[in-house]
Parts: C-alpha cells; structure tokens; sequence
C-alpha cells in the first residue's frame, strides 16, 4: 500500500523502475514528476528505505520485491501492474557489473532476467508506452562470433548457459559475461521492436559509459584499466547520474514516439574515440 498519508493514488500513468540503486533512483526521481511509480528491487531493506525517501519527497510510489532470476516474482510483479492498469513506462536499471557476481549470475540477472521482465510485461504496456532498458558501453566492445550470437540470441531456453558455453568453448570470466550480457540485450530490444510494436508501444536501450555511482566506483577500484577509457573520453569526464536519467526520460516522453528497437549511447564520445582512435 502507499503511505497513507499520501491517500489514494492519483489518476496518472505508472511509469515501472526495476532496480533501487543509485542510477535507479535518479531515474525513478525523474519518472515520479509525471508517473506514479512501481519501484522493484530484490533488496528489500534497501527498497524500504528507499521507497520512504521518494515519499518523503512527495512522490506517489509503492514498493515491488522482485528477483529477476525467478520468472514467479517477475509474474507477481506483473500482476501488480495489472492492478494499476498497466504501465506507460517501463525503467530496467537493474543489473550486476563484472565486480558483484560470477558470470552465470551476471548472465541470468542481466539477460535472462531482463528478457523474462520484456516478455512478462509487454501484454501490459498501455498505448504509447516505452520500454528503456539500461545496457552499456561495455556491449560495444565485445565482438563475438556468429556461433555465440547465435546462443546470445536464446536467454529464455532452458540450456541457454549450457549452449553459450559450447558456443564460447569455455565458461566466460564475468567482465567477458558482463559484455556479452549487455551485447545480448541490446540485440533483444531490436528483435523485440516489431512485437512492442503491434502493442503500439516501442522498445529502445541505452548504453551509459561511465558514470558516478557506486557500482562505478567498485569497478575503477577493481579494474584500472578504466583510468584508460576515462582517458581516452573525448569530453574528459564521467557522466552523472541525472544526465541518464535526462536520456531515460527523453526516450520514454512522446518526443521520442519515433524511436524504437535501437540503442542509444550516453558515453560522452568514448565509443567513437576507441573505435576511431581520433586521440593519436
């Protein structure tokens, strides 16, 4: 239930973020100005806290504890959703960096788990709604051959590690699951766009370089060779949070009612300049 001192929700959209870390709480942020929002995320601890700090900010949310590697809890929270009348945004911000698990964890909760959240939700996007999921530069730098594409392109099959392994010829090492995960997703919101489409809704993800937040800083702190990609970035800087939050909400407004099944990238130029090598 909301907080009751907030009585009975508004008549406006809800807008779904899935994940209460840093990046999705300055997304939800930006969603709650305009959205009533469902907020999910397995740490319940953390979504509790969490959830009373937008209240208390004046924000219509009401807290979801989902657990992407469990297709019942994604169901569940669809049947919440179901109860609100479907959603007119949809905000994935959940995922593990190459620092926070092994790299079947990181395959399951970044793919699998995001695949089961599109194909669970898409009967409940209303008209014009948007589906953003949050990829990353790490997807364009990975490169894999047609024989892994090919078991990249099947997250929901019962042997999908199984196949990928066979595919690779050995289990990957997280930050190369990290990669491919992501590479994997934003092939899904491209094969995706036509089914969201009949729904009139669209599907789009966005792929971050690097930004300040915690998860960031765990990785600088893990793998150095970040100083290099932050050197190598045109705009000489990290990202913020709120200018994610600027792209997720431009993508899920009606001035992007052209834009599906694609990837955007918020990198400040860091992919052009590796892929160009314009520094030298």
């Amino acid at each position: 239930m909301n907080d009751e001192r907030m009585g009975s929700w508004p008549a406006m959209s809800t807008a779904v973020v899935v994940g209460a870390g840093g990046m999705g709480m300055a997304v939800a942020r930006r969603l709650g100005q305009h959205h009533r929002l469902l907020l999910a995320d397995i740490n319940g601890e953390k979504l509790t806290a969490n959830v009373q700090l937008l209240r208390d900010e004046g924000l219509w949310v009401e807290p979801v504890r989902c657990d992407l590697c469990d297709r019942a809890s994604i169901e569940a929270l669809a049947c919440r959703i179901r109860d609100r009348g479907g959603f007119r945004v949809l905000a994935h911000v959940a995922g593990l960096s190459p620092s926070m698990a092994d790299w079947r964890t990181i395959m399951q909760v970044n793919l699998c788990g995001a695949a089961m959240m599109a194909d669970t939700l898409l009967p409940l996007a209303t008209p014009g709604a948007a589906a953003i999921f949050i990829s990353s530069l790490a997807a364009h730098m990975a490169g894999p051959s047609a024989e892994v594409i090919m078991a990249l392109d099947k997250p929901l099959a019962p042997d999908y590690l199984e196949r990928l392994v066979a595919a690779l010829g050995e289990a990957p090492s997280p930050t190369s699951s990290y990669s491919l995960s992501k590479f994997a997703l934003n092939r899904l919101c491209e094969r995706s766009a036509w089914s969201w489409g009949q729904k009139r809704a669209r599907i789009v993800s966005l792929s971050p370089g690097l930004i300040a937040t915690p998860m960031g800083m765990l990785e600088f702190k893990n793998q150095p060779a970040k100083y290099d990609l932050l050197a190598h970035t045109p705009l000489q800087r990290q990202g913020g949070m709120l200018e994610i939050a600027d792209a997720v909400e431009f993508l899920a407004s009606d001035r992007a009612s052209f834009i599906t099944g694609t990837n955007l990238l918020v990198d400040g130029g860091i992919h052009a300049s590796l892929r160009h090598k314009t520094w030298q």
